[in-house]
């Protein structure tokens, strides 16, 4: 992607960060809303922010699995450094963590197909793990629904997580035409992200973490509503925000910004918590993965890659990501 379309890219993303926070907010009490974000105990918050730090480990441990199963050596401790750095350029680089991930790899040994591959196996994992929490989950939120335009967007979501997964667990059963008939980029992702998925070692330990992690999010809301003594119970938790991480994830917004909070909003009006509420949850949500990610900004400034890093490096490492054939 070229220079000038990726300054649009980011332009609308930030529009669309400002312009759902706008709206949201125009509809609340602000005084209501701050007295929620000052009235939340210090150590649920404490708590909150303790979740999402140790979910980095999670995240790591997830990756290194990956990456083990391409081949790839990569110290632990190395890995967690990478990671942990990239969630700082989440927040600070245009490029955004997986170019730093990328170019830090590289910095590391790392051949291009693996490092671009552990990334993309990486949030597809991630995906497919996120679909068997709201899976679990569905016989308790279905009662709840009762936009028909929203219930057929999270079956055709699950629908489609399904399918995905059964092709990937049969793709040895394919006809050798039907398969030669697919593009071949497809058929490469495919083949890349089923070696972590069926390597013998580690497997089992994968699929855990990918879901741990993504319970990590729940309970750190979870936290954060006795924290600020909103109404939500423990399995309201893990039935609605399952739904706010997976919106969050399109990447249509400055991270996640916005989407999430409006995400959040909906999705807890379905447990009777008040709107003020909700947004107050989604905005510490936010503010605290933004200090785990000042954390890694720490981190990067020990890192021995720090010195032969500039933003225009990273932004060459994006497009080169972009046009790279996976």
């Amino acid at each position: 992607m070229k220079q000038p379309a990726k300054a649009l890219v980011t332009l609308v993303k930030f529009a669309v960060s400002i312009g759902i926070l706008a709206w949201l907010l125009r509809g609340q009490d602000l005084s209501s809303l701050e007295a929620d974000l000052l009235a939340v105990k210090l150590e649920m918050l404490a708590l909150a922010v303790l979740l999402l730090f140790a979910q980095t480990f999670v995240l790591c441990h997830r990756w290194m699995l990956i990456l083990r199963a391409m081949g790839v050596p990569l110290d632990w401790l190395a890995g967690w450094r990478i990671l942990i750095v990239s969630t700082f350029s989440n927040q600070v680089l245009p490029a955004g963590g997986d170019a730093v991930r990328i170019w830090m790899l590289r910095r590391n040994g790392v051949q291009w197909s693996q490092t671009i591959g552990s990334i993309v196996a990486d949030r597809f994992i991630a995906l497919l793990a996120l679909v068997a929490v709201l899976l679990a989950g569905m016989p308790f939120l279905f009662p709840r629904i009762s936009d028909n335009s929203l219930l057929s967007a999270i079956v055709i979501v699950l629908v489609f997580g399904c399918l995905g997964t059964i092709a990937l667990a049969t793709l040895d059963w394919w006809p050798a035409r039907m398969i030669a008939a697919l593009p071949a980029k497809i058929v490469q992702f495919a083949r890349l992200v089923r070696a972590p998925l069926l390597a013998s070692n580690g497997r089992g330990t994968l699929i855990v973490s990918a879901v741990l992690i993504h319970l990590i999010t729940v309970a750190a809301c979870y936290v954060l509503a006795i924290g600020m003594e909103a109404q939500l119970s423990a399995r309201d938790a893990f039935v609605l925000v399952p739904l706010v991480i997976l919106s969050s994830a399109v990447p249509i917004s400055i991270g996640g910004w916005g989407v999430r909070e409006g995400a959040m909003v909906a999705a807890l009006s379905l447990a009777g918590i008040s709107s003020d509420k909700a947004l107050a949850i989604s905005v510490l949500l936010g503010l605290g993965s933004l200090t785990v990610g000042l954390f890694g900004g720490l981190v990067w400034l020990l890192a021995p890659e720090r010195a032969n890093f500039t933003p225009d490096k990273s932004r060459a490492i994006a497009e080169q990501a972009d046009a790279a054939s996976i």
